[in-house]
């Protein structure tokens, strides 16, 4: 499952780009997609777009992007959800931690 980083040209945002399953076995390459970039950016988006399932250890995984980034003071877009994966967010209430895009 390939997941990307994409800072902007400011380095205030970095995009992160997720295809396929994001579960427990995207842990690791989710974290390095955050934690091993030369910028702090003041704001993430989690770009869904390509996501085609995502489980509770994926909720966690963002929750932990959400402390990383600065707990409630945390800017952090979830953009192009399918109808699925917004279902999931909607039920684990995400859209109160979360802007969903």
């Amino acid at each position: 499952m390939p997941i990307t980083s994409l800072p902007s040209e400011d380095g205030q945002e970095l995009t992160i780009t997720i295809q396929g399953r994001f579960d427990f076995g995207a842990h690791q390459e989710f974290r390095r997609a955050y934690e091993r970039v030369d910028i702090r950016p003041k704001r993430y988006t989690v770009d869904l777009k390509g996501t085609t399932y995502l489980d509770s250890s994926a909720l966690g995984m963002l929750l932990l992007l959400r402390d990383h980034a600065g707990g409630d003071r945390a800017q952090i877009r979830l953009l192009n959800c399918n109808a699925d994966v917004r279902k999931i967010l909607s039920i684990s209430n995400f859209e109160q931690l979360f802007q969903i895009d």
